[in-house]
Protein backbone atom coordinates (compact mmCIF):
# COMPACT_ATOMS: atom_id res chain seq x y z
CA UNK A 1 0.00 0.00 0.00
CA UNK A 2 1.61 3.29 -0.92
CA UNK A 3 0.47 6.08 1.24
CA UNK A 4 -1.64 7.83 -0.90
CA UNK A 5 -3.88 4.19 -0.44
CA UNK A 6 -2.99 4.61 3.27
CA UNK A 7 -4.17 8.24 3.33
CA UNK A 8 -7.30 7.57 1.88
CA UNK A 9 -7.93 4.51 4.11
CA UNK A 10 -7.71 6.62 7.46
CA UNK A 11 -9.67 9.58 5.49
CA UNK A 12 -12.65 7.13 5.22
CA UNK A 13 -11.93 5.66 9.00
CA UNK A 14 -12.10 9.26 10.15
CA UNK A 15 -14.56 10.89 8.40
CA UNK A 16 -17.17 7.51 9.66
CA UNK A 17 -15.66 8.03 13.44
CA UNK A 18 -16.55 11.32 14.03
CA UNK A 19 -13.96 13.70 11.98
CA UNK A 20 -10.64 14.64 12.01
CA UNK A 21 -9.64 16.68 15.74
CA UNK A 22 -8.23 20.29 15.76
CA UNK A 23 -4.44 20.94 14.47
CA UNK A 24 -3.40 21.34 17.82
CA UNK A 25 -5.05 18.10 19.36
CA UNK A 26 -3.20 16.59 16.63
CA UNK A 27 0.04 17.53 17.00
CA UNK A 28 -0.36 17.12 21.06
CA UNK A 29 -1.34 13.19 19.99
CA UNK A 30 2.12 13.33 17.49
CA UNK A 31 4.25 14.45 20.24
CA UNK A 32 2.66 12.18 22.70
CA UNK A 33 3.17 9.39 20.00
CA UNK A 34 6.86 10.18 19.65
CA UNK A 35 6.95 10.04 23.08
CA UNK A 36 5.85 6.38 23.36
CA UNK A 37 8.13 5.71 20.91
CA UNK A 38 11.21 7.28 22.52
CA UNK A 39 10.43 5.22 25.86
CA UNK A 40 10.23 2.62 23.87
CA UNK A 41 13.72 2.61 21.91
CA UNK A 42 15.13 3.73 25.55
CA UNK A 43 13.32 0.65 27.31
CA UNK A 44 15.16 -1.76 23.86
CA UNK A 45 18.55 -0.30 23.69
CA UNK A 46 18.88 2.08 26.70
CA UNK A 47 20.02 1.56 29.65
CA UNK A 48 16.64 1.96 31.24
CA UNK A 49 14.82 -1.38 31.32
CA UNK A 50 10.94 -1.97 31.66
CA UNK A 51 9.65 -2.64 35.03
CA UNK A 52 8.17 -5.87 35.03
CA UNK A 53 4.58 -3.98 35.35
CA UNK A 54 4.03 -1.79 32.48
CA UNK A 55 2.29 -3.21 29.07
CA UNK A 56 4.05 -4.71 26.66
CA UNK A 57 4.68 -2.74 23.68
CA UNK A 58 7.67 -2.53 20.36
CA UNK A 59 9.51 -0.23 18.69
CA UNK A 60 7.46 -1.55 15.69
CA UNK A 61 4.32 -0.81 17.12
CA UNK A 62 5.02 2.86 18.39
CA UNK A 63 6.40 3.41 15.22
CA UNK A 64 2.96 2.41 13.45
CA UNK A 65 1.38 4.78 16.11
CA UNK A 66 3.79 7.79 15.26
CA UNK A 67 2.78 7.27 11.08
CA UNK A 68 -0.80 6.80 11.90
CA UNK A 69 -0.83 10.29 13.35
CA UNK A 70 1.29 11.80 10.91
CA UNK A 71 -1.21 10.52 7.79
CA UNK A 72 -3.95 12.75 9.68
CA UNK A 73 -1.94 15.20 9.97
CA UNK A 74 -1.14 15.20 6.41
CA UNK A 75 -5.14 14.66 5.45
CA UNK A 76 -6.35 17.58 7.88
CA UNK A 77 -4.22 19.72 6.35
CA UNK A 78 -4.52 18.81 2.74
CA UNK A 79 -0.83 17.30 2.39
CA UNK A 80 -0.11 14.65 -0.40
CA UNK A 81 2.55 12.67 1.39
CA UNK A 82 3.61 10.45 -1.23
CA UNK A 83 4.40 13.82 -3.22
CA UNK A 84 6.41 15.08 -0.27
CA UNK A 85 8.23 12.18 0.20
CA UNK A 86 9.08 12.00 -3.22
CA UNK A 87 9.98 15.61 -2.86
CA UNK A 88 12.18 14.91 0.22
CA UNK A 89 13.97 12.49 -1.00
CA UNK A 90 15.03 14.49 -4.24
CA UNK A 91 16.37 16.78 -1.93
CA UNK A 92 17.92 14.46 0.38
CA UNK A 93 20.12 12.32 -2.29
CA UNK A 94 20.61 15.70 -3.91
CA UNK A 95 22.20 17.12 -0.33
CA UNK A 96 23.72 14.18 1.00
CA UNK A 97 24.93 11.27 -1.13
CA UNK A 98 28.53 10.96 -0.45
CA UNK A 99 28.30 13.28 3.05
CA UNK A 100 28.10 10.18 5.15
CA UNK A 101 30.69 7.69 5.52
CA UNK A 102 29.61 4.04 4.19
CA UNK A 103 28.18 2.11 7.10
CA UNK A 104 31.03 -0.58 8.21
Amino acid sequence: MDLRAMQAEIDAWIRQNGGYWPPHALLARLTEEVGELSREVNHTHGPKKKKASEAPSSIEAELGDVLWITLCIANAEGIDLQRSFEDTMRKVVSRDTGRFPPAR
